[in-house]
């Protein structure tokens, strides 16, 4: 007899398994996937379950099943802190002046000292087509600390009072890898570029209550696994993020298992976590959270945005012919840091949108593999916006996995093709289908907060690259939806080095499951960001049902 307390039945179930199984009966015993059965075969095999006590079952009228989505870079932790934020974000604000009413609103409902944080400002979709800047923001407040964090949150504008507190005037020096915004008279306007330059006024802003950000990641878990996500990857966690995220985990406010990218400055000498391997730390996480999250990596970056003119391309801009972009680290500097985390077993993922950043990051990885070879190591570029042939060859020849910010092709695709990078290079962003003609380990993400948190989205936009302007931009970069599927599943397991586990529907895995109205497989490729959640599963529990949805789709 075989033990079941969750039967799944009537069910369109697309296993992703490695000869695109389908089936319509799957059953789990304390959160493993025991059986799994075509309809015919589940009527012979019935009589042998032996159902426990807590025996749950669903009946999904044929209501499609997939392994649960799989998103290997977003910000959780980021995400959740937003939500007690001035969301200055595009569409909504079409202007500066919409984000200055805003911020002004928020200042009248709260009229004290302390700080006012915005996000998601873009300054190529607002009417003046630049960023606010000091004189801007002042007209809000001279007397309250101001900051407006731009939607690639690699640029950031304060007002007057900030750069007070952070005593920082016309005479400091662009750091290493950033630089400070400045007028026509060299006066310092506000805006700050890459994480070296905002680091000046960070550590003047008030950290939340413990309690607060507790609650808040709660609610912001709520809206990812509504979206099917049950594996989950925050990709910016440092000392006070992971103790947050271990507190959550381990008081249950979030079913989903986590992978937690470590920033690099915390496992270096002085940082928190210095004296551990990759091995050590992998334990720790595993123990602190009583098995619901993993080490991913160290995070490293080596260039900012596209959209923000600080990724590093080979190449100048398209609308900048002295413009490049820049470097955060020399090369030297990031050979050092790959080799050491290298050495001491970490898997290691670097931020490179431009070509030139991609390429400082290959010959970092390739000095620490050919110093010190390691054959399943998984390195990975995040983002991998614009690599070319030759960067996609050298990294399937050292097995360097990408994690490709797909959503760009939708969001920012008509920018990038007639403002930042010209029709040519455009056309080849997020090169999905060339690496996948390699047979490169890939995945995709929507590195939430910058784009909404959203699978289906994702695969859309993978399938159909259509940018918000209803334009196909790189038609032969396209891929097909079971490809797609399996880039924000087995593949993103396999990346996890979770693939005995977890991304695909087979007797063993984990009974990690997301549930559709609709089988993406079989409608237009255009609808597919239109499919709706029904249920998520993790650990054959559910962790979200739309119930309105799923009582109509089940009768």
């Amino acid at each position: 007899m075989m033990k079941v307390d969750l039967l799944i039945r009537n069910a369109n179930i697309i296993t992703l398994d490695a000869k695109s199984t389908r089936a319509n009966v799957v059953a789990s015993y304390r959160g493993r996937i025991v059986g799994i059965w075509s309809k015919a075969e589940f009527n012979k095999a019935e009589d042998s379950l032996a159902p426990e006590k807590d025996f749950k079952q669903l009946d999904l009228n044929g209501a499609t099943l997939i392994p649960g989505f799989i998103d290997t870079h977003n910000h959780l932790f980021m995400y959740a802190l937003n939500k007690a934020q001035v969301d200055c974000s595009s569409p909504q604000n079409k202007s500066i002046s919409d984000i200055l009413y805003n911020l002004e609103a928020f200042h009248q409902k709260q009229n004290d000292s302390s700080w006012i944080l915005g996000f998601g400002y873009d300054d190529t979709m607002l009417t003046e087509n630049r960023h606010p800047t000091k004189e801007d923001l002042d007209k809000v407040s001279t007397d309250r600390p101001i900051i407006v964090r731009h939607i690639s949150n690699h640029i950031a504008v304060v007002n007057s009072k900030v750069l007070e507190l952070a005593k920082i005037d016309a005479s400091v020096k662009d750091p290493e890898g950033g630089h400070f915004g400045r007028d026509a008279s060299n006066n310092l306007n506000g805006v700050l570029y890459e994480h070296a330059a905002m680091s000046f006024v960070n550590d003047y802003i008030p950290a939340p209550l413990k309690e607060e950000v507790i609650d808040l990641i709660r609610v912001a878990a709520q809206d990812y696994v509504a979206q099917g996500i049950t594996t989950n990857t925050d990709a910016a966690v440092g000392h006070s993020e992971y103790d947050i995220h271990m507190d959550v985990i381990r008081d249950t406010k979030h079913p989903m298992r986590m992978r937690l990218m470590f920033m690099y400055n915390v496992l270096l000498e002085d940082g928190f976590f210095e004296k551990y391997n990759a091995n050590q730390l992998n334990q720790k996480i595993l123990e602190d959270s009583n098995g619901m999250a993993k080490l991913d990596s160290v995070k490293l970056f080596q260039d900012g945005s596209i959209q923000g003119l600080t990724g590093a391309l080979r190449q100048p801009y398209y609308n900048d012919p002295n413009l490049f972009g820049e470097l955060i680290f020399p090369q030297q500097t990031l050979n050092d840091y790959v080799l050491n985390f290298h050495s001491r077993g970490f898997r290691i993922a670097t931020h490179g949108n431009g070509d030139r950043a991609i390429g400082s990051i290959l010959e970092a990885y390739q000095h620490a593999l050919d110093t010190s070879p390691r054959t399943d190591h998984r390195h990975r570029i995040e983002h991998v916006q614009t690599a070319t042939p030759e960067d996609l060859k050298l990294m399937k020849d050292y097995n360097i996995a990408a994690s490709f910010f797909i959503n760009h092709v939708y969001y920012w695709g008509d920018r990038h093709k007639n403002i930042f990078l010209g029709p040519e290079r455009a056309e080849r962003i997020n090169p999905l289908k060339e690496a996948d003609d390699l047979g490169l380990l890939y995945t995709l993400h929507s590195d939430c907060p910058v784009t909404p948190i959203s699978p289906l989205f994702s695969i859309w936009a993978a399938v159909n690259r259509v940018t918000s302007g209803g334009h196909v931009l790189g038609e032969g970069q396209k891929i097909n939806v079971e490809t797609a599927l399996k880039s924000m599943t087995i593949y993103g397991a396999q990346l996890n080095f979770d693939e005995q586990d977890l991304g695909s529907i087979e007797i063993g895995k984990f009974a990690d499951f997301a549930i559709l109205d609709k089988d993406p497989t079989a409608v237009d490729p255009m609808t597919i960001k239109d499919i709706n959640i029904l249920f998520t599963i993790i650990n054959g529990e559910i962790v979200f049902e739309n119930k309105e949805l799923a009582l109509s789709k089940m009768k």
